[in-house]
């Protein structure tokens, strides 16, 4: 057994399956996983209102890293550990120099998904994350308070077309990434959640060695690399498998239930491909 203390998992393609479910063996394995001792939390980039079911439904008490990490919060308690949303005038300045794209854009303001119409593209999402959207039509008009994130949906070649001159503009000022292959994510330079993840770690009192993360994507990284054992999904692309210390099965094949029966549980039949970490 490795000793690992904390397991942070994603959600979307790592924890839940494409029916976006929990299996029952990964059920299991969490749940014998936390009566051992093991903290288990979730780490996504869902909003914090679209996290709290899944917590609820695997019975778990940790503080949920939602929003890339830019917000910290425990769903039973309603303690916030920390929030760190878009400085408003960057938040403006990104929305103001995105509009002319035409491509789908929202807002997070006070765990509220914020739109300016229901397009087809924000009318998928909101089904994903099972959130009702509010629509506020013109959105620099609305947009009067820090949001915790700006996210815009556009095809991938697109995103990566964009992306250079969006880093350069920015600089270290945002964190952007890609979630999903068509979701561009705008944060605070802090919000990862690698950082949300160490925060959480010494907030439990465990040490970088006893923490293992499980993703698929590249907003994943930063806690791949943050914890001891990196763990990374079978359906997560080649470039993300490549930053693992191990990879698992695919999301429907019970990945995170392999990972932690291998490296939580001592199960030794739970075999896993070693990476390149």
């Amino acid at each position: 057994m490795s000793g690992i203390k904390l397991v942070a998992v994603d959600l979307d393609d790592t924890l839940l399956d494409s029916r976006l479910t929990v299996s029952p063996r990964v059920k299991r394995a969490v749940a014998q996983a936390t009566a051992r001792g093991t903290a288990v939390v979730i780490a996504t980039g869902r909003m914090f209102r679209a996290a709290v079911p899944y917590a609820v439904a695997l019975g778990l008490k940790t503080p949920l890293i939602t929003y890339q990490g830019a917000l910290v919060k425990e769903h039973h308690t309603g303690r916030e550990f920390f929030h760190r949303p878009v400085p408003l005038k960057l938040a403006r300045d990104v929305v103001r120099y995105l509009l002319p794209t035409g491509f789908h854009l929202q807002v997070y303001v006070n765990d509220t998904l914020c739109m300016a119409e229901l397009t087809p593209d924000g009318e998928r999402y909101a089904r994903l994350s099972r959130v009702e959207p509010r629509v506020v039509g013109d959105l620099l008009a609305f947009l009067r308070e820090p949001p915790t994130k700006v996210l815009m949906v556009a095809p991938e070649p697109e995103i990566d077309r964009l992306l250079p001159e969006l880093r350069a503009r920015y600089g270290g000022a945002l964190h952007i990434e890609k979630s999903k292959p068509y979701f561009l994510e705008f944060s605070h330079p802090e919000a990862t959640k690698g950082k949300a993840l160490a925060r959480v770690a010494e907030e439990l009192g465990v040490a970088r060695a006893a923490v293992m993360a499980i993703g698929d994507s590249y907003n994943d990284l930063s806690m791949l690399e943050y914890a001891g054992v990196g763990v990374v999904v079978g359906n997560a692309r080649p470039e993300i498998k490549a930053c693992a210390t191990y990879v698992t099965a695919t999301n429907d094949a019970d990945g995170v239930a392999l990972a932690i029966e291998r490296w939580v549980l001592g199960e030794e039949h739970a075999e896993l491909k070693e990476g390149r970490g």
